[in-house]
């Protein structure tokens, strides 16, 4: 691996870790665009790229949402009674889906993560204020749309806050304590997902090499979890300062150019 690819997956990892304390993203939803360019720059073939994006992003994202959670913990804005009913759903989901990914090709995932992100990104812009009303969803709920946001979160390699933070915004949580609590949550979904691709990876003998484990990269995983691990308490701590409306349009910007990004690289 050269020099230049050394550095990139740090740039890559210094970014992604920050976003994810900021806004609760777990990383992917700004790794796999970029790590698919970098791996179709290192000559890996089209059909495997994309698999290999999100596989290496979801083994990233459990360190990064592991630091991101910590720092979220110490501020006390986790909501550990969501995370335990949530929690359950998302790892079955999320790692039955790695399955069904397996079996789409590079460019159908290209073509769904483009779509995903960018109706997430209006949905943010629009910012349509829940029922005053409404209330937090009952358990069995909880555990329902936790199964949901894994499918959906396998499928695109994010550590289910793009879903997680609207859906408890929704529900009249406050931006920073729906941030908090997703970051929590997308650690047991960053493991299940991982053991997914890894596992998926390894039934497809063409997906092997020396520095492979299934459909994860291991050198990019270990460089970008490097940096990723002391940036992600910088963001969350920034999340806790900047203004709600300010966190809103950044999430809402960053994912639709995203969403460009990746449809442009793959097809």
């Amino acid at each position: 691996m050269g020099f230049e690819w050394i550095v990139a997956f740090l740039v890559l990892g210094l970014v992604v870790g920050f976003m994810a304390g900021l806004l609760g993203i777990g990383g992917g939803g700004i790794m796999v665009p970029m790590l698919t360019s970098i791996f179709l720059a290192q000559g890996v073939p089209v059909e495997q790229v994309v698999h290999m994006a999100l596989g290496t992003s979801m083994a990233s994202i459990i360190f990064t949402s592991f630091a991101s959670m910590r720092a979220h913990h110490k501020k006390g804005a986790v909501m550990w009674n969501v995370v335990k009913y949530m929690a359950g759903g998302v790892v079955i989901g999320t790692f039955a889906a790695t399955f069904l990914a397996t079996y789409m090709k590079s460019v159908q995932l290209a073509i769904f993560f483009a779509i995903f992100m960018a109706y997430v990104s209006i949905q943010m812009a629009i910012d349509k204020k829940p029922k005053p009303s409404r209330e937090l969803s009952t358990p069995p709920s909880l555990f329902g749309a936790g199964s949901f946001i894994g499918i959906i979160s396998a499928l695109v390699s994010i550590g289910g806050g793009s879903l997680t933070v609207p859906y408890l915004v929704w529900q009249n949580v406050d931006l920073k304590r729906a941030i908090a609590t997703s970051a929590a949550i997308g650690f047991p979904l960053s493991i299940a997902g991982t053991v997914g691709y890894v596992l998926n990876g390894m039934l497809h003998a063409e997906a092997g090499s020396d520095m492979m484990l299934g459909f994860v990269y291991l050198p990019a995983v270990v460089l970008i979890s490097l940096v990723s691990y002391f940036t992600a308490p910088l963001g969350a701590k920034m999340a806790h300062t900047l203004p709600v409306g300010k966190l809103k349009k950044i999430f809402a910007l960053l994912l639709m150019l995203l969403s460009i990004k990746m449809l442009s690289s793959v097809i």
